[in-house]
């Protein structure tokens, strides 16, 4: 797989040894807003440290482009986990600072 680009608004995220890309596209941002409420508002819990664990892993488990079949949303919930959130946040902050800015 591919290298993010971050031209694009893309992110890395290592699960199980393999660095998956995280697209901010319109599709997923507008099936992440289905399941987790305006983007807005998510951006505002994230700035105020109230953004779940299963807020993120929603975030990105609709942005993940092009994942391996072995990785499942329960999967990438658990790499996230073990990476702790010191890990997981660049690139929290990468896809946020997308849905607020664009390209």
């Amino acid at each position: 797989m591919s290298g993010a680009n971050p031209v694009r608004g893309e992110a890395a995220l290592r699960v199980g040894g393999e660095s998956l890309v995280l697209r901010p596209t319109f599709a997923a941002l507008v099936a992440a807003e289905g399941e987790l409420g305006p983007l807005f508002a998510l951006v505002e819990r994230a700035a105020e440290g109230k953004l779940g664990i299963g807020e993120i892993v929603g975030l990105f488990w609709h942005c993940l482009s092009d994942a391996p079949a072995a990785v499942t949303r329960e999967r990438l919930a658990e790499a996230v986990v073990e990476a702790g959130l010191a890990a997981a946040t660049p690139v929290l902050r990468g896809l946020l600072r997308q849905i607020l800015v664009g390209r």
